[in-house]
């Protein structure tokens, strides 16, 4: 598993000389938001699909 450093280091690399500090942020954004969800799933936490139109519905007032 890399370090959180690492992994900045990682996603610098990859992006253009001129990407703005916004566009790192995203990145960084994006990044955990997908290690959360990968980290989620597998701990079960996660929904089924009947589970999720049954929300979306009542949600949508369907």
């Amino acid at each position: 598993m890399q370090t959180a450093k690492q992994e900045v280091k990682k996603i610098l690399a990859h992006l253009p000389e001129d990407c703005t500090l916004e566009d790192i942020q995203y990145h960084l954004y994006v990044l955990q938001k997908i290690e959360r969800g990968l980290d989620d799933a597998r701990n079960g936490r996660v929904y089924s699909h009947e589970e999720i139109e049954t929300r979306m519905s009542e949600w949508l007032g369907k």
